[in-house]
């Protein structure tokens, strides 16, 4: 392994690969290079100059037909929506992108070449941290430093021949975005789902924001700066994702299989047997304005409740609550503590006092739980110690079944029954009852950062927190003279705008002055990606529920919980307000791994080494200064000096190449590790050269007839055509296979060389006369194209100038992503009456034995068969067979044998 690495040291893709085998074709000089597109000369090289001419003249012809075939109206095709995670605007691709983009790019052609009515879309996560804290460091407007970037960025796409459906583009910072994304806030404000409430938040000090706190990794540091993560009591606004959490998690079944994601979004969500219930606080029988959520864990105990127990870290202790001076009075650490202050239930319309919980934590996240004696022996320890008094609630029968008693109307029912009542009437109510999770929690949206979208909030001494009218939409971010990226929340400093008149009762009013988190904005762009024009309303219905759900959603595995989940939320949500009609927004999820680069570090300080700062002459590769080196694969990047810059690889070797070699170095959801895969690169630039041999034999070969004519072939000639017919459709129904199901372009590649193999073996007079050749070499040109649309181009204008046989069902007039897919030849699907089974002795191809179909599947059957065959008796018959395995794909069978 130390070997390999030394020599991949050696040989970064970066440079030309003429030291690996099978090196490239020598560069000829510009002016003696032609293109068949352009001159009608067809070169016989595949050569560097002719793939650059090529992609020159194809790029804007074939991202033109797309933006016209997109502009049809009145279309009556199925539709297909696929969906690659838009980018945050950095102003540069990493190969990421390229890998996430190509891959959305190929399903779009070929869907579209399927027959359907294509949507893929490109726009831009556009607010967020990174260009806020960019633009402090330059003394730039977030703004400007934002629109400069997306214009780069748009350039580095189009650069790479992706088509992308750019007039439904979407920009998240700008006014004509975000007023919506205002706008579905309101909707869950007026809906009780986003509220505001005092937290102990996570507080990052270096970019001086709150942390959700899936943003903190496991050593409690920020996921952007790398700063050890503070806790602070701040005002926050939240979003009540926890009364969905039952049906996000049920509705996870009727998804297919999302490559392990549907565990991830399950065990995030957690089991989903307790509910919150709603309570006001009371001191001395006053109320107080403190209302409290408090967790249980068996609702349809809820009337046994004998109190209400907080932890010792919770916020009524901590912040500016009206009963902290009464809990702090009360608190006695190490012990339960009962206080003065007492919780009266909005559902059961009980009282119970408040208890402060010895404990430091409870089950996973929770901080405010019911305690209910008859569920829970510990509870019944409390309650016993504290000499508090309950009610029982359940009676048991002699059939081991318990009914509640003294339950109000629900008395009499069975635990199952009560749960499913007390759950739904208290919804109905809207005192709590929604089916969740101790493990969720509910979504922290606020930050006190700038460069965000302005929370539609006016907060008045009268009215309390008022939502902005929906006329009034959007609440434009102001422009700001400067930014320091330290302190409070920078909109504050915006006097003119902060200061308003309530809109409830036209008094004095502040604006809100935190900005939402910038998942809030992802959680519905692919809604607006249907209808971004409207300035009416978010979306029209009839256009979202066309477009919806969305077909194959393509994007990183780190998305898999956290953005997943907040989409999927505001899909449900948006359902239940009745603006759309589905409840889950992706079918299938199409995760990527990552491309990591080679990374060299110091041994002893980890520090980060650039490749010209290593000395590779050794057995070990060492630093300049001598120091060990350790040498690993990581994520690329500019702070580890392991990346590349996608457009220096695509000048060095064509987009065609690099489309390829991401689809064929791994499958998509494996990482790629960018120097292992050293067949890689050398394999599809071979393939592709034997694809141009292809169509550059083809036209010689029919240069040399006059009439194509089939009926000239012989015997051993047509069964060469009925190979070439066999192989083509086996090619034909697996490339399909994984284009549509699996997603594994790597091997649909492989199959697709092999069909290039069997056409390279053909004679002369096949190539000359034989329907099934041409048929073959035009749906492999076809297959290749979405992967490879450019070289697909230039070889399908190759083979429409060469004679055809009469009558050809090949659209000839149109280009190769105009084409229809190939389908399989129905003839093909027919079982046949006899199988030709072949057989291998110790995995050495020995000969081939002919089977009744309907055995070919039975392993002691085709043993058997093998066995009594001449065959058999002569290379079989004298040994001990170990083991025999019948491959379950291809018509093969190993016998193993002791030699």
């Amino acid at each position: 392994m130390q070997v390999s690495v030394r020599r991949l040291a050696l040989h970064p893709l970066g440079v030309a690969w003429s030291t690996l085998r099978n090196p490239l074709p020598r560069l000829l000089p510009t002016s003696t290079r032609t293109l068949f597109s352009e001159t009608g000369v067809w070169e016989k090289e595949y050569r560097p100059e002719t793939r650059r001419r090529m992609e020159e003249w194809w790029q804007p012809k074939i991202m033109a037909q797309w933006r016209k075939d997109a502009l049809e109206q009145g279309d009556t095709r199925k539709k297909f929506y696929v969906l690659s995670m838009f980018p945050y605007p950095s102003g540069r691709l990493h190969m990421g992108h390229v890998r996430v983009y190509t891959i959305s790019d190929i399903i779009g052609h070929f869907q579209r070449m399927k027959g359907h009515q294509v949507l893929n879309p490109m726009g831009w996560d556009a607010f967020g941290l990174p260009a806020e804290n960019a633009a402090i460091e330059r003394g730039l407007d977030p703004e400007d430093w934002t629109k400069s970037n997306i214009e780069s960025m748009r350039e580095q796409l189009d650069s790479l021949g992706l088509c992308f459906n750019w007039d439904r583009e979407v920009t998240t910072c700008l006014p004509d975005y975000y007023r919506w994304t205002q706008y579905l806030f309101v909707k869950l404000f007026e809906a009780g789902l986003a509220y505001q409430k005092e937290a102990l938040v996570n507080w990052d000090p270096v970019d001086q924001t709150v942390l959700a706190d899936e943003q903190v990794d496991e050593s409690g540091r920020s996921w952007r700066s790398g700063a050890l993560v503070e806790q602070k009591m701040l005002t926050q606004w939240f979003i009540k994702t926890t009364n969905y959490g039952k049906p996000l998690l049920d509705a996870l079944a009727d998804l297919p299989e999302w490559y392990g994601v549907k565990s991830m979004q399950a065990n995030w969500i957690g089991n989903c047997t307790g509910c919150y219930f709603d309570f006001k606080l009371k001191v001395n029988e006053e109320e107080t304005g403190e209302t409290l959520s408090a967790y249980c864990s068996s609702p349809e105990t809820v009337f046994g409740a004998a109190y209400l127990a907080i932890l010792p870290s919770h916020r009524l202790l901590h912040g500016s609550s009206s009963v902290r001076s009464a809990l702090v009075r009360a608190l006695q650490p190490g012990t339960d503590s009962l206080t003065e202050v007492t919780a009266h239930n909005l559902f059961t319309g009980q009282e119970v006092p408040l208890v402060i919980s010895r404990k430091e934590k409870f089950d996973d996240y929770l901080d405010t739980v019911i305690g209910i004696p008859d569920s829970s022996e510990e509870d019944l320890s409390v309650a016993r110690t504290l000499n508090l008094k309950w009610t029982t609630v359940l009676e048991s029968l002699d059939d081991g079944t318990q009914t509640l008693i003294n339950s109000d109307k629900f008395s009499g029912l069975t635990r199952k029954q009560a749960f499913d009542s007390i759950t739904q009437k208290a919804r109905e109510e809207k005192v709590g009852g929604h089916l969740t999770s101790s493990k969720l929690r509910d979504w922290l949206i606020s930050r006190q950062r700038y460069w965000g979208t302005p929370i539609p909030v006016v907060h008045c001494g009268s009215c309390g927190p008022v939502a902005v009218p929906e006329g009034e939409l959007p609440v434009m971010l102001p422009k700001l003279p400067s930014l320091t990226g330290k302190g409070a929340s920078p909109l504050e400093a915006a006097h003119d705008w902060v200061n308003c008149k309530c809109p409830r009762c036209g008094g004095p009013a502040t604006r809100e002055t935190d900005t939402m988190d910038t998942f809030v904005d992802s959680a519905w762009y692919y809604f607006r990606y249907t209808d971004p024009h409207n300035s009416d309303r978010p979306f029209e219905r009839h256009l979202v529920d066309h477009w919806l759900p969305v077909d194959v959603y393509i994007g990183g595995k780190e998305h898999a919980v956290m953005h997943l989940y907040y989409a999927r939320f505001l899909c449900h949500f948006c359902r239940d307000q009745g603006l759309v009609t589905h409840r889950e927004p992706f079918r299938k999820l199409l995760v990527q791994g990552l491309i990591k680069g080679q990374t060299f570090k110091m041994a002893d300080n980890n520090i980060y080494l650039k490749r010209k700062e290593i000395d590779f002459t050794g057995t070990e590769p060492v630093s300049v200064g001598g120091g060990r080196v350790e040498v690993t694969w990581e994520k690329m990047s500019k702070s580890k000096h392991n990346g590349l810059d996608p457009q220096e690889v695509v000048q060095q070797y064509g987009v065609d190449t690099v489309r390829l070699y991401i689809l064929y170095a791994a499958p998509p959801e494996q990482d790629i590790l960018w120097n292992v895969k050293t067949d890689a690169l050398p394999g599809v630039l071979r393939w592709q050269s034997r694809l141009w041999h292809l169509v550059t034999k083809l036209r010689g070969a029919r240069q040399l007839v006059n009439v194509i004519n089939p009926s000239l072939l012989k015997r051993k000639e047509l069964a060469e055509c009925k190979k070439i017919w066999e192989n083509k459709n086996f090619a034909i129904q697996e490339v399909t296979s994984h284009f549509t199901e699996d997603f594994l372009f790597n091997v649909a590649i492989s199959r697709l060389m092999g069909l290039t193999n069997s056409l390279n073996s053909a004679s002369v007079t096949v190539l000359q006369h034989s329907v099934e050749f041409e048929e073959a070499l035009a749906a492999l040109v076809t297959m290749t194209a979405p992967m490879a649309p450019h070289l697909a181009s230039e070889l399908w204008a190759g083979l429409c100038k060469v004679k055809h046989p009469p009558g050809s069902s090949l659209q000839w007039s149109r280009d190769v992503l105009q084409q229809p897919w190939p389908t399989v030849d129905p003839e093909y699907l027919e079982a046949p009456d006899y199988v030709e089974v072949s057989v291998q002795i110790n995995n050495r191809f020995c000969g081939k034995v002919t089977v009744p179909s309907q055995m070919s599947k039975d392993s002691d059957q085709v043993q058997k068969l093998v066995l009594e065959s001449p065959l058999g008796q002569k290379a079989l018959s004298e040994h001990r067979i170990k083991r025999v395995i019948l491959s379950p794909r291809t018509a093969l069978i190993n016998f193993l044998i002791e030699e």
